[in-house]
């Protein structure tokens, strides 16, 4: 018979994760928690553990809204919205004030490796890439791969045509529901997405670049919102055979033993050794450095055609993956090292997403009822195209719809992280990547050549 599985907080019996929290919180109120990403990272280790354990526990938020990855996102962003949380800030005369009194700047302490550099984004991202693609089944790599480029053209064609349609219908106009609503959601993210996008805004002569952000950053917020909440609401509500539960391919498309990982290979990866942890460190930090220099190669060639290094790193890790480039040991040390990541600071991460990159205001701001059915259906339309070729060509439609739909009207890499959280499937990690870097380059492309010939209508 087996034991119920006991109660733990971040693997920790509750009496000792309450004791360390308590240690932290009292730090942190009184302003003496240690700068840096140690007092930081142990605050946010308690406070989302927190959140997500709430999230877990509360049946119509995890059976219906993605559950615990959700209420760290936006409980975070709560906080954060209401002054909960220690932040320095700068009065009329120069001066610094601290809102809980306690001398601490914690915001700007997480801001400050979240944002501008993302630098604990591009680490956590480069080993999820790494380690998920190393750890697939190559066969399966390999036949998901040629399927994959039309789910996504599938998301943008129906996301687009729907938005003009109901935006045209609403009298919102047919243009502004296309280029400043539907391009943006697509676009992948604000720095892969909008910001270059009103670029080629302001390069068409269309408006000015701050013009054009400021008009689709609302979009940008909502769409990511609303595809985080469908991606937990339709993980619980598909079931059948719309549902791998996680797998990408169907089972029909192949030998089913092809898409899956031998008892042999499991057995390697769970003996667990620090060491094989630590060459996966470097490996997955070298694929990404590998990333950049061939992005700094091709702006040089063609520079009016920008893709992002994550784009060039999935490629590479995916070419090293198909041609056995890599021996096994080393694609074992870097699933382990991803899984070790993947298990103890996701809900750090969603901390970070959640104080960093969600802004409530300009959420709240752009909240009319026009606008928010527009977001909603260049979201939805965009996981209905995925679903609807992905199923033609092989692919389940629910996996097909997160990845190659919603993850391509999220945030990038940071939506990719909250999407695949609220719908408890991390392993398609990959594919969400490839949606926001190379999908997201695609958009920009499309971005150009529609302003070419609508911008004049806005």
């Amino acid at each position: 018979m087996n034991k119920e599985k006991s109660f733990v907080l971040f693997n920790l019996p509750p009496i000792f994760f309450a004791i360390f929290s308590a240690i932290i919180l009292i730090a942190t109120y009184l302003g003496v928690l240690p700068e840096g990403m140690a007092g930081c990272f142990a605050f946010m280790i308690v406070v989302g553990t927190i959140l997500y354990e709430i999230g877990e526990r509360t049946p119509p938020i995890r059976a219906y809204l993605g559950g615990g990855a959700i209420v760290v996102l936006f409980g975070v962003a709560l906080l954060n919205y209401f002054n909960l949380l220690p932040a320095a800030v700068k009065l009329a005369d120069g001066t610094t004030s601290y809102n809980m009194k306690a001398h601490l700047d914690l915001v700007g302490n997480i801001r400050k490796f979240f944002r501008p550099t993302g630098a604990f984004l591009d680490f956590y991202i480069a080993a999820l890439i790494t380690g998920s693609i190393l750890g697939m089944n190559r066969k399966l790599l390999v036949k998901a791969a040629a399927r994959y480029f039309p789910a996504i053209i599938g998301a943008v064609a129906v996301s687009f045509t729907l938005t003009t349609i109901v935006g045209t219908l609403m009298g919102f106009g047919t243009a502004k529901s296309l280029l400043l609503i539907a391009l943006p959601i697509m676009g992948g993210g604000m720095g892969a997405g909008a910001v270059p996008l009103s670029k080629i805004f302001e390069g068409a002569g269309t408006m000015s670049a701050s013009e054009a952000i400021s008009i689709m950053t609302p979009a940008v917020a909502i769409g990511n919102a609303i595809s985080i909440v469908l991606a937990g609401i339709l993980s619980k509500a598909l079931k059948g055979k719309l549902n791998g539960n996680g797998m990408l391919m169907q089972s029909g498309v192949a030998d089913p033993k092809e898409l899956e990982i031998s008892p042999e290979m499991q057995k390697k990866r769970d003996n667990i050794s620090v060491q094989k942890m630590g060459i996966g460190l470097l490996v997955s930090c070298s694929f990404f450095a590998f990333g950049y220099i061939v992005a700094k190669c091709w702006d040089t060639i063609v520079p009016s055609v920008s893709i992002h290094a994550y784009a060039w790193m999935i490629i590479t890790v995916a070419v090293c993956k198909i041609t056995n480039a890599l021996p096994e040991d080393i694609e074992i040390a870097c699933y382990q090292w991803f899984q070790f990541i993947m298990k103890n600071l996701t809900t750090t991460l969603l901390f970070g997403i959640g104080l960093c990159y969600l802004d409530l205001n300009t959420v709240i701001s752009s909240f009319s009822l026009t606008y928010l059915i527009l977001c909603l259906v260049a979201s939805g339309g965009a996981f209905l195209g995925a679903a609807l070729i992905g199923n033609f060509v092989g692919f389940y439609p629910l996996e097909a719809g997160i990845t190659a739909g919603l993850c391509m009207a999220n945030m990038g890499g940071t939506g990719d992280v909250a999407v695949l959280s609220a719908a408890d499937r991390m392993e398609l990690m990959p594919f969400a990547q490839i949606s926001s870097r190379l999908g997201g380059a695609i958009i920009l492309v499309i971005g150009s050549l529609m302003l070419s010939v609508m911008g004049g209508l806005l």
